[in-house]
This record gives structure tokens, C-alpha cells and sequence, in this order.
């Protein structure tokens, strides 16, 4: 019955395995993925900021009209940047740093199940040795009594060990759960198709600034105000791949 028993909880730890090292896997990759759209994006935006700037510097040599009608384009093209702007710090704090911080989470994870496999595993040397105890010696009562006794205490432990094990295992699959919502909602907030139209719609209201500013000098040239992270300007594809590899390394410590 025992060995049963015992037989289930393994069956079920290895489930409980295979549940975080497919978060592990699949996480880690997600999170490698992200940080290199993130990237890009903030590279892009940066492509977007010197086109503006040229575009200024150029209008401030034609006729008034052509003037005009060129900083009227600058300044809708700058706008769009303030959204993409707004998109690389959301998903950097929404997104890319919740998932960097599963890699500590596994690891306690991993720790937890290394603490019951541990326990299991005394509790099934402890159940052997009862056995061979009581054919070896059926007469000795002492003996198989004091082997009882630590049978008894191996699987107290392993009971409790295996209880925090679940409900740790429970936690982190309702947090998983709640977390991978926020990413979806990090990545389409509930007024993106709005924001898009108001866009598209080339509105001559003043659109809202709130992540970023753009300064702008006598000549018309757009000087960016914004605290950037990313501050290249090449897309290195060689260098994306070391990047890749830093944010793997950043997620398995």
C-alpha cells in the first residue's frame, strides 16, 4: 500500500517537473524574443527621429509653401514616434522585466522539487530497509520497531515536503496564468485600435505627450528629449545575437 503510495507522488512530482521546465524553456525564449523586438523597435524609433530632424533641416531651405507642407509631415512622422516610444517602455517594464524575473522564480521552483525528490527518496530507502528488516529478522521486535519509527518519521517529511510542494506548484501556476494576461495586455492595450485611428485620422489636434517630449529650435529641427536605454543607431545582426545571448544568460541566473 506504502509502496503504492509512494509510486503515485512520484508519478506526480514528475508531472510537477515537467511543468516548470516547460515554463523554463518556453519563458526563457519568450523573453529572448521579446527583449530583441524591444530593440528593434527602440532602433526604428531612433531611424524615425533622424528622418524628422533631415526633414526640418531641409524645409528650413525651401520656399515657404513647400516649408510648410513638409514640417506639417515632420511633425505628424514625430508624433508616431511618441506611440512607438510609448511601446518600448511598456513592454520593457510590462513585459520583458516580468519575464527576466522567472528565471529566479524557476530556480526556487527547482529547489522546492530537489527538497521532496530528497525526501521521497529517504522514504523509500527507509521503507526497503523495513522490509529487509522483518525478513531478515521477523522475531526481532526491537529492531523492526526502530525501523518502523524512522519509516514513520521519513514519510512525515515527506508528506510535508510534498504538501509545500503543491501548494508552491499552485501558486505559481496562478501567477503564471495572471502574468501571461499582462503580457497580452501589454502588447494590445484595450485603446490601441483607437490610438491607431486618431493616428491615421492625421488629426490637427496636438496629440498628448506623455512618455516622451521633443524640443524643438529656431530652424525647426527636432531635438529628442527622451531617456533612452538604447541609444544605437546600426542594426547589427551579429551584435543582436550577442544581445540574444546575454538576455538567456540574464533568465537562467
Amino acid at each position: 500500500m506504502l509502496r503504492r503510495s509512494l509510486e503515485n507522488r512520484d508519478t506526480q512530482t514528475r508531472q510537477l517537473q515537467d511543468a516548470v521546465t516547460n515554463v523554463e524553456k518556453h519563458f526563457g525564449e519568450l523573453c529572448q524574443i521579446f527583449a530583441a523586438y524591444v530593440r528593434k523597435t527602440a532602433r526604428l524609433r531612433d531611424k524615425a527621429d533622424l528622418l524628422v530632424n533631415e526633414i526640418n533641416v531641409y524645409a528650413s531651405t525651401e520656399t515657404p509653401h513647400l516649408k510648410q507642407g513638409l514640417k506639417n509631415f515632420a511633425d505628424e512622422f514625430a508624433k508616431l514616434q511618441d506611440y512607438r516610444q510609448a511601446e518600448v517602455e511598456r513592454l520593457e517594464a510590462k513585459v520583458v522585466e516580468p519575464l527576466k524575473a522567472y528565471g529566479t522564480i524557476v530556480k526556487m521552483k527547482r529547489d522546492d522539487l530537489k527538497a521532496t525528490l530528497t525526501a521521497r527518496n529517504r522514504e523509500a530507502k527507509q521503507l526497503t530497509q523495513l522490509e529487509r528488516t522483518r525478513q531478515r529478522n521477523p522475531s526481532d521486535r526491537h529492531v523492526i520497531s526502530q525501523a518502523e519509527t524512522e519509516l514513520q518519521r521519513a514519510t512525515m517529511d515527506a508528506t510535508r515536503t510534498t504538501r509545500h510542494l503543491e501548494e508552491t506548484i499552485d501558486s505559481f501556476e496562478k501567477q503564471k496564468i495572471k502574468d501571461i494576461k499582462v503580457f497580452r495586455n501589454s502588447v494590445y492595450p484595450q485603446d490601441y485600435s483607437s490610438r491607431l485611428d486618431i493616428v491615421r485620422a492625421n488629426s490637427k489636434s496636438p496629440l498628448q505627450r506623455s512618455l516622451s517630449a521633443k524640443c524643438v529650435s529656431g530652424t525647426g529641427q527636432v531635438l529628442t528629449c527622451r531617456l533612452r536605454k538604447d541609444q544605437q543607431t546600426e542594426d547589427d545582426d551579429e551584435e543582436d545575437e550577442d544581445l540574444d545571448v546575454t538576455e538567456e544568460e540574464n533568465f537562467l541566473k
